[in-house]
């Protein structure tokens, strides 16, 4: 088989098996795994081949006509260029990893069926994001995602705030889905073509005319679907749904589609230096904005949904200084860990009951409790925070080295102020990241108080999982620095001296004061009485999640809890806390600006529609009824009654004549 019918075939299996999982999932449930887990296996394997074969060399490219619309033709296209051949493996293989996870994760949940499904369905979508070389099936795969993170995230809709969350998920993302159809529709009226070949292949003609604003229409989706500033609130508030959708959406698919946009058409974006410089700030205010939120959080899902959004904020940085290599290398490693961290925090919370870091901080000899997560999770933290020789180190510093080249002047598609505003801001983050590191870390399985709950041993496929991710989480940056220096545009991935030495200086400096402040509030925590801790029977993790988020809703909505001594976060963040903790009010300002003038808007068209259209559509029909029913009064059926009224109606008209004829 050719490497286009393999590439063909890579995202058409998880579709398959959604639609057949869908289809059985009534009529013949013990196909249901099996149709979940394999038909990614199979897209996986299919995905490292077409890797193999493309081999980052020259880009494969195939297409067919769709739909003869005109000047401007819809085509099934591919274009498979190192970096769409390396991110479609990352995603096959989370999704995977994801899959299996599930199986024992949601053993016992009577909805299993459709999650698989709308999992692979999500896998399918992203695969076909990657690979597609024409924008028109981009945006299908686009949108194709943002309907199924409607229905993951709101997974476990008997709780409020999982509806409330998918609601949040789908509205928040359409909104910057608006402009970005807008501007692929003025990108390919410039280009004369939705084939993405013919689009860069135009602007390097500089065949674009009007470069900004097309750069800063097609921002706005991948703001969005991205969650960067300031569409980026809709994330934390996904952690509404179960850990696995949790850890897929975060580390591969949804949030990840955005930058790989950006890589895939990053000289539309250096066209113009005025949005480059629009894309370095919103990567700023995102990154740092997200580690202060992080350190602030209770629930240990939104601390990791925070982080998240920084290390995004990292990978739109490395765009902004106009390195893609860079970029889709911190792609790929934060793949790794991420998916590794929110797998991890599944079993803690099925362990404990909680979400809760301040009710874990309460809790003895976690760690002994959940081994298998408490030694994964710590690997990637150590790569989350960028300490060496773990993944995160490699490729953040090779973010930071490239800001450091473009403020050095060495490239000339990036505007020297993008590479400060990247190169500060990111050292900076990496010291709260590391900060927040450490809290999570500390809070989790450092806790002093009754003794955690004992619920043994996890399911094996959730356990060998963690392992799993756990090597490319050891090992990833250093291998794809190694043996993957062509797939990258040929670029240096390796970090330099300088942001080496200062970006490991700011992430030890930043876990030690978080270290330092637990041990000076671990004192004072003592002295505050032990509070009940939930106990949930050992059964399926997905339900005791279910329970966590529903008796702890306060990490989904009201931020405003009851202060808890042993939180080194309090202390480092001082008077910032309170909010930091509540996302800096971002949502309270949103729903002053638009949520409640539409709110009132709405009333307001409600009125006028039952007090005045439907008034006057009622009048409308009732003057004909009474004039009807007068008539029908009359309609006696006596002639002489008839008689009587045709000879006064001549009478009146007679004597109306001859008023009229004397007054003339």
């Amino acid at each position: 088989m050719t490497t286009t019918t393999l590439a063909v075939l890579v995202p058409v299996l998880p579709f398959l098996g959604a639609a057949a999982g869908l289809t059985l999932g009534r009529s013949a449930p013990g196909f249901v795994r099996p149709l979940a887990v394999l038909p990614t296996l199979a897209a996986l394997a299919l995905a490292v081949v077409v890797a193999v074969h493309q081999g980052g060399d020259e880009a494969v490219d195939a297409a067919t006509e769709l739909a003869p619309t005109g000047s401007v033709p819809v085509e099934l296209a591919l274009h498979i260029d190192g970096f769409a051949a390396l991110v479609a493996v990352v995603v096959a293989f989370v999704a995977t990893c994801v899959q299996i996870y599930s199986t024992g994760y949601l053993r016992d949940d009577p909805r299993y069926p459709s999650y698989a499904a709308l999992v692979s369905l999500f896998t399918s979508a992203m695969l076909l994001v990657v690979y597609s070389g024409d924008l028109m099936v981009l945006l299908v795969g686009w949108e194709v995602m943002g309907i199924c993170s409607y229905f993951l995230v709101g997974h476990y809709w008997e709780t409020p705030e999982a509806r409330a969350a998918s609601l949040k998920a789908f509205l928040v993302t359409k909104l910057g889905d608006v402009p970005f159809l807008i501007g692929l529709f003025a990108l390919a009226t410039d280009a004369g073509s939705f084939r993405i070949t013919r689009v860069l292949g135009t602007v390097a003609n500089g065949g674009l005319d009007h470069p900004t604003v097309i750069a800063l229409l097609l921002l706005a989706g991948v703001a969005g679907k991205s969650a960067q500033f300031p569409l980026h609130t809709w994330l934390p508030d996904a952690m509404a749904g179960p850990t696995p959708v949790s850890a897929l959406i975060h580390a591969a698919t949804m949030v990840a589609a955005g930058v790989y946009f950006i890589a895939r058409l990053l000289p539309v974006f250096e066209a113009s230096q005025a949005a480059m410089v629009v894309l370095a700030v919103m990567a700023a205010v995102t990154m740092a904005g997200s580690a202060l939120a992080a350190l602030a959080q209770d629930d240990i899902k939104r601390v990791l949904a925070y982080s998240t959004i920084g290390q995004l904020g990292y990978m739109t940085g490395a765009l902004a200084v106009a390195d893609r290599g860079a970029a889709v290398f911190h792609l790929l490693s934060h793949g790794a860990f991420k998916a590794l961290l929110f797998l991890a925090a599944g079993v803690i919370i099925h362990a404990t009951g909680t979400n809760s870091l301040a009710a874990m901080s309460r809790m003895r000899n976690l760690r002994d409790r959940v081994p298998d997560a408490y030694w994964t999770m710590t690997v990637a933290l150590l790569a989350l925070a960028a300490i060496p020789p773990f993944s995160g180190f490699f490729s953040k510093e090779a973010v930071l080295g490239a800001a450091e080249h473009v403020t050095a002047g060495h490239t000339e598609h990036a505007p020297a102020a993008a590479g400060w505003i990247v190169l500060v801001t990111g050292l900076v983050t990496a010291l709260l990241t590391a900060a927040y590191a450490m809290r999570l870390w500390l809070l989790a399985f450092r806790g002093q108080g009754a003794e955690a709950p004992d619920h043994g041993r996890q399911p094996v496929t959730m356990t060998v999982v963690l392992w799993v991710l756990a090597a490319p989480s050891l090992a990833l940056g250093g291998f794809a620095y190694q043996s993957f220096p062509g797939w990258f545009d040929g670029g240096d991935l390796g970090p330099t001296l300088t942001t080496s030495v200062l970006g490991t200086g700011a992430a030890l400096v930043g876990g030690i004061a978080a270290y330092a402040a637990w041990r000076h509030t671990a004192a004072l925590a003592a002295r505050v009485p032990m509070g009940a801790v939930a106990a949930h029977p050992e059964g399926d993790a997905g339900q005791v999640e279910a329970e966590a988020i529903a008796s702890h809703a306060p990490a989904y909505g009201d931020v405003a809890r009851a202060p808890d001594p042993a939180d080194p976060g309090r202390l480092l963040l001082g008077p910032l806390h309170r909010h930091a903790a509540a996302g800096f009010h971002l949502d309270a300002v949103y729903s002053a600006l638009f949520v409640r003038p539409v709110r009132a808007g709405a009333r307001l068209v409600r009125f006028l529609d039952r007090e005045v259209v439907e008034t006057y559509v009622r009048g409308a029909g009732t003057l004909p009824r009474w004039l009807g029913a007068a008539v029908r009064r009359a309609q006696t059926g006596n002639v002489q009654t008839y008689v009587s009224a045709l000879l006064a109606g001549t009478v009146v008209l007679a004597v109306a004549v001859v008023l009229v004829a004397t007054g003339a």
